[in-house]
Order: C-alpha cells, then structure tokens, then sequence
C-alpha cells in the first residue's frame, strides 16, 4: 500500500449559465410548465458546448491556474490530467449526463477534479444546498470505491460554481448563511459548506485579456458586445491553438461559436459551413468591415436628413430663404460632425477635446473625406491628418 504524503484533493466545478441570446440549437430537455421549449433547447445546446470544452485537459488545467488562486494549485502536474471513465461515478452521479471527472497527480498521489455542469437562466438562491447535496454524492461514491485516504479519511472537495446569466449573483455562498440562527447550543450542529463562485460578468476585459488562458477566452467571448470583441479573441485562440495537437480543441470552440454563442450574435447568418477557428475569424472580419460600411453610410445618411430637417425647421423660423439655406447647412455639417465623432469613439474609445473641436469646425466636404479615412486608419489622428 502506499502511503499519501500529502490528502488527496477532491474539486467540484458547477457551472450555470444564463441564456443571453442564442440561436438555433440541437438537443431536447423536459419541457417546464409555462416556459418555452426553445429556452431549455438554448440551455441544453450550451450544456452541451460547455461540456465539449471541458472534456479537454488544457482547459481545466487554464481553469484551475487562471482562477483558483490558491498555493497548492501551483503544486499540481498538470501534464498527468486524464478523464477518469463513467464506470467511476456511481448510479446517482452517471445520470447526471454533463457531470465530468478528471484526476491530476498531487505528489505521488491523485487529485480528482468533479466538473458538474448545469446551466439555468437565473440565480439560484440556494445553490449551497443544491452543492451540498452533490458532495454528499460524491462522498458516497468515494466510500464506495475505496477512494479514502491512507489515513481513511474522506478528502477534501472544492465546489466552483461558474456562473455567466446576466443577473450578477446574489446567492449565499455558504450554507449556513441560508439557516436561520438556532439557541445556543444548537447552532454547533448548523452544517456549513462554503463553494468558489466563478462570476463571468464580473470579470473586467481589462483583467482578463492580458491572461493567454483559455477559460479567459471563453469569458472574454461571453461577454462580449461587438463581433469585433469575438475577432479579437478569436485572433489569440487561433495562435494558442495552432499545434496539431489541439485539433480536437480548435473544433470544440468552433462547435461553440457556431451553435451556440453567434447566432445570437448574428442572426441570419449561416455560420454550418465553418469547420475551423481560422474560417470563422476570416468570415467575421469580412462581416465586420462590410457591416462597418453599412453602418457608417446609413449614419451619414441619417446624419444628412437630420442636418436638412433642422435647416429647414430654423429657415422656416426666420421667415427667409437665406435663413433656410444657411440652416440647411449648418445642420447638416452639425449632423455629419456628430455622427463622425460616435464612429470616431466606437472605434478608438473616448476622443480628446482638440479632436472635437476640429469636428465642429470642419466643413461638409472635410467631414466626408475624413469619414472615408475611418476603416483603415490607425488613430484618430491619422483620420483627421491634413
């Protein structure tokens, strides 16, 4: 027998989602009373994608370094990760389909990692109980399988609920917070298990892109606003992912973009045909600048009408067809400066006061050859250089 150095670790990773808005998806779940089939479809499409992504090592393996900000962790040999099969789990857990388990060498010994993943479109206010009752599982089946330490103890779980619905979460981390205060006395008999919230939305892009980790790309993905945002990552995950190796990793993404998150993004656009990361970051940019073009021309149209609307309402005011004509323009070019200024700010963030200035002052034809200037300058300088 050999005897453990160090306690065997047990991890539990929960991972819940909201439903944000996603596309046309590809597995059946029980219908829920009053509830659209389409939603639990939405869910179980992204339960799905989800576990594809994380039945890969390098992807726990980012999970636990890039978000478990814990000494022993720096401890684990990452290159030892392996799937441990279903005939592991017991009859309670295998009918949980999108639970995964991993190991990971600590020392000479295992560590097990529990990936239990269930989305839903809201916060749960008793996660903790929903948790403690899966670790009572898990224990169950550890005793069972003569899983105990050398010590025959039972090892310690870390419970990690990844969260990504819009709500920011509210729940009680720990179960004791959920009961209510007990005499004295009694209160030593409160159980309490506390899990590690992982919060997608409360991730700042700014901490997370300077990260080269895939689960940081995945939140950066998530949360992203603009098919810009998604091209940026996707730029970063085509490098990372390149090696031969990482074939099947590069297709879980795609599955994951494809199906579940720019779809929602995207609507009517037909993403079936791509087949690798590089063909979906070459289509989207292609999107993107056409879009960008679109955009920019129906702004300056719009911008256009409301300058000769506003013209026409100040000549009308004064009474004379002078007064028409200079308000026309004025209008226009006010329209036009203002409209160039929020692309201006889409595309390099917030303008300086100099630049707006130079804006206002500019005349109709100055505006538009700046305005041409706008998809492939570096700067707002470079667009407004003489």
């Amino acid at each position: 027998m050999v005897v453990a150095s160090k306690p065997a670790f047990r991890f539990a990773l929960r991972l819940r989602s909201g439903l944000a808005s996603y596309g046309p998806l590809f597995y059946q779940v029980q219908r829920i009373p009053n509830r659209p089939a389409a939603r639990y479809t939405a869910i179980m499409d992204h339960d799905h994608s989800y576990k594809l992504l994380f039945s890969h090592p390098d992807m726990v393996a980012d999970l636990l370094r890039g978000f478990v900000h814990e000494d022993w962790v720096k401890e684990l040999d990452f290159a030892t990760l392996e799937r441990v099969g279903d005939g592991y789990v017991s009859d309670d857990l295998r009918e949980r389909e999108d639970d995964i388990v991993w190991r990971v060498r600590l020392g000479p010994d295992w560590v097990y990692v529990y990936l239990l993943i269930e989305f839903q479109s809201s916060v749960d206010p008793f996660m903790a109980v929903r948790v403690l009752a899966y670790l009572g599982l898990l224990y169950q089946d550890i005793i069972r399988t003569g899983g105990l330490t050398a010590e025959r103890q039972l090892p310690p779980v870390l419970p990690i609920v990844l969260y990504n619905g819009k709500p920011r979460w509210s729940a009680a981390e720990d179960i004791a917070d959920l009961i209510a205060a007990a005499p004295v006395g009694l209160d030593r008999y409160r159980p309490r298990l506390r899990y590690l919230l992982l919060d997608e939305g409360r991730y700042a892009e700014s901490e997370l892109a300077p990260l080269r980790n895939l689960v940081a790309a995945l939140f950066r993905m998530e949360n992203s606003r603009t098919p810009q945002d998604v091209e940026q990552v996707l730029t970063a995950l085509v490098e990372w992912l390149k090696s031969p190796g990482q074939d099947s990793l590069r297709r879980a993404f795609t599955v994951w973009l494809k199906r579940v998150l720019l779809p929602g993004r995207m609507p009517g656009v037909n993403f079936e045909n791509l087949n690798e990361l590089q063909e979906v970051k070459s289509m989207l940019a292609e999107q993107v600048v056409e879009w960008t073009k679109q955009w920019e021309q129906q702004g300056i149209e719009k911008g256009f009408n409301q300058g000769r609307q506003a013209g026409r309402q100040e000549g009308r005011q004064e009474g004379r067809q002078e007064g028409r004509q200079e308000g026309r323009q004025e209008g226009r070019q006010e329209g036009e400066a203002s409209l160039l200024l929020r692309l201006l700010e889409r595309r390099f963030g917030k303008i300086d006061e100099a630049v707006c200035n130079r804006l206002q002052a500019a005349d109709a034809d100055t505006l538009l050859k700046w305005a041409d200037r706008l998809l492939t300058a570096a700067s707002p300088e470079e667009v407004l250089r003489d």
